[in-house]
Order: C-alpha cells, then sequence, then structure tokens
C-alpha cells in the first residue's frame, strides 16, 4: 500500500510539472489559431504520463527494460494524440473560417445563411443563433424602409395640403385687401372653413408626434364600451346624414373596459369618419362591440368596396390613404395611424379585414378587471 501510493505521488509531481508548463505555453500563444491550443493540450496530456513515467523510474520503482518499454508505449500515443488533435484543429478552423464568411454578409446587408457540413454543438449553436440574428434585421431593414416611404409620403402629402389652402388664403385674403371681393361673407366663411381644416391637419401630426416620442398621457377610467359607442355614433351621425349612409348600432354589449375615453373616443370618431366618407350613398356602417376570448372587439363595418391584399398591411401606416387623391377627403393619412398608436398605447391592437363588400376594422381592448 505504502509503495502504491508513493507511486502516485512520484507520477503526480511529474503530470503536475508538465501541466504547469503546458498552462504557461497556452497563457503565451492565448492570442494564437485554435490549432495550436488543441496540440498543446494534447501535448500536456501525453506529456504528463511521461514525467509521471520517468518521476516514477527515478523513484527506482520502475527496471530499465520496463522503462524502454512504457517510454516507447508513450512515445507512439504522443504521435497518435498529437497527429488526432493537429486534425480536429485544422477542421475545427476551417468551420469557425466558413462561419466567419458567412456572417460577413451582415455587414453587406445581405442574410445569413450556415455552412454547409457538420459541426460541433458549439459552432452548430452559433449558426442559429446567426441566422436567427439575420432574420430579425432583414425584418427590422423592411420596417425601416416601409418607415421610410410612409415618412416621404407623409411629407408629400402633407405638403401638398398645406399648400392647397394656404394658396386659397392667401388669394381671398388679398382679394378683400384689394376690395375686390365681391361678396366679402363668402369669402371670409371659406377662410374660416380652411384654417379649420388646417387645424385639424396640425392636430393630428401633433397627436402623432406624441405617439411616436412615448409622450402619449393617458388617464384610464372605468367606462362601458356601451356608452363609448353610443357618443361615437352621435358624433358622426351628422357627417353621416350629410353623405346619405346609414348607421348602425345594434350588437353593443355593455362591456367595461379601462381606457381613456377622450383618446378612445378619438379613435371611434375617426374609425367612423374614415368608414363613412369611403361608403357610397345609401350605404350602411355598422358598430358592434362584444366580448372576445383576448378581451372586448370593437369593430366597424364599412362598404368601402374592400382594399387590395397587398395593401392591408400599410392601412396603419402613417400617410398611407388608399389613393393617390389629393383632396380633402382622402385626408392626411394620419387618421388610421392614430388609431393604432393610441390603441396600443391601450395594450390593445387593431386590425383589419377585408368583407363582403367593403371591409371591417377591429380594435381589441383588454377587459376591465371586476
Amino acid at each position: 500500500m505504502r509503495d502504491t501510493l508513493l507511486i502516485a505521488f512520484f507520477a503526480f509531481l511529474g503530470a503536475a510539472a508538465a501541466g504547469v508548463v503546458g498552462a504557461g505555453v497556452l497563457r503565451m500563444i492565448r492570442r494564437r489559431s485554435l490549432i495550436a491550443h488543441v496540440t498543446v493540450v494534447a501535448a500536456v496530456a501525453v506529456g504528463a504520463m511521461l514525467a509521471g513515467t520517468l518521476a516514477v523510474a527515478r523513484a527506482m520503482f520502475l527496471s530499465s527494460h520496463d522503462l524502454s518499454v512504457v517510454t516507447t508505449v508513450v512515445a507512439m500515443a504522443a504521435v497518435v494524440s498529437l497527429g488526432t488533435a493537429l486534425l480536429l484543429g485544422r477542421w475545427v478552423v476551417a468551420r469557425s473560417r466558413a462561419l466567419t464568411l458567412a456572417a460577413r454578409s451582415f455587414g453587406d446587408g445581405g442574410d445569413f445563411t450556415s455552412p454547409d457540413g457538420p459541426a460541433t454543438a458549439e459552432l452548430a449553436a452559433l449558426s442559429r443563433e446567426l441566422e436567427e440574428t439575420s432574420r430579425r434585421l432583414a425584418e427590422s431593414r423592411d420596417r425601416e424602409r416601409a418607415l421610410e416611404t410612409s415618412r416621404r409620403e407623409l411629407v408629400a402629402w402633407i405638403s401638398h395640403d398645406l399648400r392647397t389652402p394656404l394658396a386659397g388664403l392667401r388669394a381671398m385674403s388679398e382679394a378683400l385687401e384689394d376690395g375686390v371681393a365681391s361678396d366679402p361673407q363668402r369669402y371670409l366663411r371659406q377662410m374660416r372653413a380652411a384654417v379649420e381644416r388646417l387645424d385639424v391637419m396640425v392636430g393630428d401630426l401633433f397627436e402623432l408626434s406624441r405617439i411616436h416620442a412615448g409622450a402619449l398621457a393617458l388617464s384610464p377610467s372605468r367606462i362601458s364600451v356601451y356608452d363609448l359607442v353610443g357618443d361615437a355614433l352621435a358624433g358622426a351621425a351628422p357627417l353621416a346624414h350629410e353623405h346619405g349612409v346609414r348607421l348602425v348600432g345594434d350588437r353593443v354589449d355593455q362591456v367595461p373596459v379601462e381606457v381613456d375615453g377622450k383618446e378612445m373616443s378619438r379613435v371611434l370618431g375617426n374609425l367612423l369618419v374614415n368608414a363613412i366618407r369611403r361608403t357610397p350613398a345609401d350605404g350602411t356602417v355598422a358598430v358592434t362591440a362584444e366580448r372576445g376570448p383576448d378581451g372586448v372587439v370593437v369593430s366597424v363595418t364599412d362598404g368601402c368596396g374592400g382594399i387590395p391584399e397587398a395593401d392591408l398591411p400599410r392601412v396603419f401606416d402613417t400617410g398611407w390613404r388608399g389613393s393617390d387623391a389629393r383632396t380633402p377627403p382622402a385626408g392626411a393619412g394620419l387618421g388610421l395611424a392614430i388609431v393604432r398608436g393610441i390603441v396600443e398605447a391601450h395594450q390593445g391592437r387593431a386590425a383589419v379585414h377585408n368583407v363582403t363588400g367593403g371591409c371591417r376594422f377591429e380594435v381589441t381592448l383588454p377587459t376591465a378587471e371586476v
């Protein structure tokens, strides 16, 4: 038992010496290739065995014949181990280089494609993570391009919509100033209408800027969705009468919601105004409010004839108006963007679907806790 302990002690001393030397070498080459590191690790393993054997031999526990046999076996193991380490290192380095080349596609604005061939579990996990990152970056680039397109359209449309009433105001004010207006009262009424239109447009821009800046301050209170819909229908009734459109609000449940009444009234008002303006005369705009699995669903269905499928994802984008018209009824393309911003600020969501003869806008709001 004593001899075994001594053998273990001297073998440990020799192996420890080889390990210390190997650790020092690894520290010196820590910036080198993975091949060098794997080779050093394999050399340390074989060197530890050889150093332990020599330490035991010097302590006279092995004969000269046994020492030569063990040394020969260790030497052959060293050759095989170092060869295997070199092959492993070259394979891992080659795979890493292929992964590096594939990752360069990020800088070129392309998509990452994982290199073909087998890989270690760590490199395979890294490849999957890079593929997921590439997918998210592609989605982000698409959103950025869509937002940039919306901003450009908004600037172009707002510039036109501002220029038209401003030009009219300038012409009418000059006519009044020069005393050539045949009917000053009519000019004043037209100027007032133009100013009101500009005021609405500026108000929408201010509201949208608050939403985008995250500065929309909500004052939620418990209110019945039945009251919200009723007030919105009453406010939109004159416009519906002017356009010859019927408003229907029969299927409205008395479900409580925790919302900012003023902001949600604006949401329903924007949806109703949009629906009335898009629905032809003698058409119907129907409003419903029902409890759903995800909350309270308030829907506004119009008779616009439907929205092209390609345009459905853009309906709530800033500046989208569904047509190239520059007439006042087309609006500035801000109403639906404001709807989505306010609804999402309430932790809800807005959606649109085509139905027979028109489309249905849906607003889902969290149900107030009892």
